[in-house]
């Protein structure tokens, strides 16, 4: 039986959002393709006719998480600018990003693998990373362009630190620490 083009692209994004999740969840390593189509409620078989590999497939789902990530991210400068930069820090460093990777930040949950793969997987986590910073640099105080950037950076990058830091230590009360702490350094404008 013949599947429509629609049914197709179905298809694909419904493979991409599932990856988008298993892949944050359970890192690259730690899902197979057999079980992400069967989480997809599809046949193990028809993955490559979407992908040519599994790297490839991480390529477009890492894309797609953070375009709906920036999406929001530029939803919450819209709507308040003047609390954006809190708001955002407080949704990112929250104990739910922490406890659920899966509905997080790619870079937090994959960011090691990705380092490890090749180019398309990296070029997408780049960009992602990019519009990311473009937000926060559009948030950030700063007297020029440059000292804008250089604390969206910083912003950014205590940001996906304290994320990691607080997955990784085994200590509750230290993890809480480390999420508040790098709230209350979340620039004013």
């Amino acid at each position: 039986m013949k599947v429509s083009r629609e049914q197709v692209a179905l298809n694909r994004e419904r493979i991409i959002e599932t990856a988008a999740r298993l892949f944050r969840q359970k890192g690259y390593d730690g899902i197979g393709v057999a079980d992400l189509m069967k989480s997809a409620g599809l046949t193990h078989g028809g993955f490559y006719g979407h992908f040519a590999s599994k790297e490839d497939l991480l390529a477009e789902a890492t894309a797609h998480a953070f375009k709906a990530s920036v999406e929001r991210w530029r939803g919450k400068a819209a709507q308040a600018p003047e609390t954006a930069m809190a708001s955002i820090g407080e949704s990112y460093l929250s104990e739910r990003h922490r406890d659920e990777p899966e509905l997080g930040c790619s870079i937090t949950s994959l960011g090691a693998d990705i380092a490890r793969l090749g180019p398309k997987v990296r070029q997408a986590l780049t960009e992602g990373a990019r519009g990311q910073i473009a937000v926060l640099e559009e948030l950030a105080p700063g007297a020029d362009a440059a000292a804008k950037r250089k604390q969206a950076l910083a912003t950014y990058a205590a940001m996906v630190g304290a994320i990691v830091l607080a997955r990784a230590v085994d200590d509750e009360a230290l993890s809480l620490e480390i999420l508040a702490a790098a709230r209350d350094s979340l620039p004013v404008a």
